[in-house]
């Protein structure tokens, strides 16, 4: 536990300072947790087998490009440079051809390389998009996750019972899962309220940051499944006593996205 803490406290060290600052620190500090989070899907995966150094090289190399691309970016739409994006397929796609000269790659891999950096790409690029069009948003959809994630633990931890997934994630719990809701909703509600609109219609507000926390949850579930498929514990050791970057940003991946969906409502 202190282990856990102290790893918490260095993260809020760090991360709010270059969240303040924004531009191209934060740019650039975003641009190393998508490519520590794309690392991590690429080593669970060679839990199986191993990739080729050159696609993981290129991999990397993409996603570096497609930040730099939108560093400066605050309209919330995502722009398909045809031309790169080929090139992409192509490299992912052709090196299957080459299978017979005891390049272990096929189209399972490719198609998982393509979908990662997609899944990867779009999902840190709007945390970086959202931080440029207004930082209070950013503030609250974090708050919604932060505060979600730790009082479903601290609930589950003392009075939970009832299990909410166990084939997925033994320790979650229902009493967990609606009190880390509650208090999620409530706070990131107070804080949209007072730092961003106020003529907004409570009840809607209520309702979408509810939406949006247990979203959130869902999120978490979704990627402690995949750590079930491939029979890990944690992504990675990158954070000690949280595991890796995925590990903790699992809900706000989930977050970001369903807010860009019902962002039109707020």
């Amino acid at each position: 536990m202190k282990k856990r803490i102290l790893s918490a406290l260095i993260m809020i060290i760090v991360f709010i300072p270059l969240l303040l600052l924004g531009g191209a620190f934060f740019s650039i500090f975003m641009t190393l947790i998508s490519l520590g989070a794309i690392y991590e899907l690429i080593k669970i995966r060679e839990h199986k087998k191993k990739f080729p150094l050159f696609i993981k090289v290129l991999t990397y190399l993409w996603l570096i490009l497609s930040n730099i691309l939108i560093y400066n970016q605050t309209i919330f739409s995502y722009t398909i440079d045809y031309r790169l994006t080929s090139f992409m397929i192509f490299i992912f796609v052709l090196p299957i051809l080459f299978k017979e000269q005891n390049l272990d790659y096929d189209i399972n891999d490719a198609l998982y390389l393509l979908g990662s950096l997609l899944f990867i790409n779009v999902s840190f690029s709007l945390v970086l998009v959202i931080r440029n069009y207004d930082l209070n948003y950013l503030i609250y959809l974090l708050l919604i996750t932060v505060i979600t994630d730790t009082f479903a633990f601290i609930t589950g931890k003392y009075i939970g019972k009832r299990k909410l997934a166990p084939n997925i994630s033994p320790n979650k719990t229902v009493e967990g899962l609606v009190g880390g809701i509650l208090m999620g909703t409530f706070v990131a509600t107070t804080f949209y309220y007072v730092a961003i609109n106020s003529n907004i219609s409570l009840v809607i507000l209520i309702f979408l940051t509810l939406f949006l926390s247990l979203v959130g949850e869902l999120g978490d579930l979704v990627f402690s499944s995949i750590k079930r498929t491939y029979n890990v514990k944690d992504f990675s050791n990158l954070i000690p006593g949280h595991g890796g970057i995925l590990d903790r940003f699992d809900s706000l991946i989930f977050v970001v996205l369903a807010f860009i969906i019902v962002m039109g409502a707020i």
